[in-house]
Order: structure tokens, then sequence, then C-alpha cells
């Protein structure tokens, strides 16, 4: 797979929207095969610090980092071919087939005049499989649930077969099996694959579970980084989010 082993490095991260600072300082190494989810409260910086890995955020201060070598030295379809990102909410503004939405996520290795090869839509076919929304081929996907539509994104980031994989909220939008589901697949793409994977969820219990590493963000500064058993500790869990611990199920039981 193109670009297994993908690591990221942040050093002194900043950014600004206007007169509002969103980032503040923010160093932190993710190695290649890590698995590491981004946890915070609403306004946190989570998706802030996501667009400055992933090169949205022009204004961002401080140095990116993907396998040693800074963001603005690779080009956009270099950059596509490491890093693949599956973001929260997706508009789709026309009729677009879901095995197309899927074939997205081999543009950065297209010919611009031949277009896909046999291998783009083999990979096409293995990540429809693979997520599970094989059944979906042919089917509008403007048409589809919430949850299938976020998992045929998920199928085109796969497909992208990019070294690290970038979730903002992955799991919106799904019903507790398919929740678990998706996390499953995470595990396996990045112990079986070796991707990387760096995702920001909601849920404190699947990010506990699931991840071995856990970022918490708040007001723009990363306040913790470590196992869940010393990230997610009632007393922290009451200062950053501001709500007695005994309202986490995972936590009170």
């Amino acid at each position: 797979m193109s670009g297994v082993g993908v690591g990221v490095e942040l050093r002194g991260v900043g950014l600004s929207y206007g007169h509002r600072r969103v980032l503040d300082g923010i160093d932190l190494v993710i190695a290649a095969g890590e698995r590491v989810c981004l946890l915070g409260p609403n306004g946190a910086g989570k998706s802030s610090l996501l667009r400055c890995i992933t090169g949205v955020a022009p204004d961002r201060e401080g140095a990116v980092l993907i396998d040693d070598v800074p963001l603005e030295e690779f080009s956009r379809e270099t950059l596509a071919r490491r890093l693949a990102v599956v973001p929260g909410q997706v508009q789709l503004p026309f009729a677009t087939r879901v095995e197309e939405v899927v074939a997205l996520g081999r543009l950065p290795y297209e010919h611009p005049l031949r277009g896909p090869r046999a291998e783009d839509r083999a990979a096409v076919t293995a990540a429809m499989a693979r997520v599970g929304v094989a059944d979906l081929a042919g089917r509008d996907a403007r048409e589809l649930s919430l949850g299938e539509r976020q998992l045929v994104v998920l199928a085109m980031a796969v497909a992208q077969q990019g070294g690290i994989l970038i979730l903002d909220e992955p799991t919106m939008h799904l019903d507790l099996r398919h929740q678990v589901e998706v996390m499953e697949l995470l595990v396996d793409l990045n112990e079986r694959d070796g991707l990387t994977v760096l995702a920001v969820l909601h849920d404190l219990a699947l990010a506990a579970h699931f991840f071995p590493r856990l970022l918490l963000l708040d007001h723009g500064r990363l306040v913790e980084d470590g196992a869940p058993a010393d990230v997610l500790t009632p007393d922290r869990v009451r200062a950053v989010y501001g709500v007695d611990p005994k309202f986490v199920p995972f936590m009170a039981s």
C-alpha cells in the first residue's frame, strides 16, 4: 500500500481566526503506525488542529512535518497520497453513484488524460468491500442515509491508500452497531495494514475502548497526552468538560 508508515510531527503550531486564538503552541509527535484519538469539548481546537495537519490552514504558525518533511514541500497531489481525510459531514451537490464517490479517492493516482486504470478500479472495489458498502453500488449517494453516506466517504479514504487516515467525527450519524463496526475497522486498518490513524471523537467511551493513546485539547492547548486511564481521570473530565464524571457512563460504572 502506498505511503504506509507515515508519521506526523507538530512543532509550536498555533492558529488564530481574526482576534480569536484557537490553537496555541502545540508540540506533538505521532509515530508511524500509531492509533490516536483527539478529544476535547466543542471549541477546544480539534478540527482546527486537523486543518493544520492537512495543510488547509494557510495562516498556521509553527511547523508540521510528514515523515520528517515540512508540509509546505509537498504538492497537493503528493500530500494526497500520504494523507486520507474523512470529514465529519459531506455535501453532495449533484447525483453521484456510490462507486463514483469512492473512486474520488483514486484521483491522486490517475493519469490526467488516461483516467482510471485497472488497479484504480480494483482499489475502489476492495475499499467498498472492506468498509461494507459494496451492496450500495449503483445507488445515488445523495439518496443514502447520513450514516450510509459516512461509510461511503470512509471507503473513499480507504481507496486513497494513504499512510495516515485522518477522521473528523467518523461515527457521526451512525447507530451504535455501526459505530462499533467503524471503530473495529479502524483498529484493523491500523493493526493489519499499518495505517497511522488519527481520529476526532466526542464519545469518550469509544475513544477509551478503541484507542491506546488519547490527546486532550482544551482552549487550544494540549493538556493531556497518554493512555486512556491516565487522560480520562475524573478530575480531568470535570475540569475540561465541566461535568460531573458520574454522568459519563463508562466512568460511572
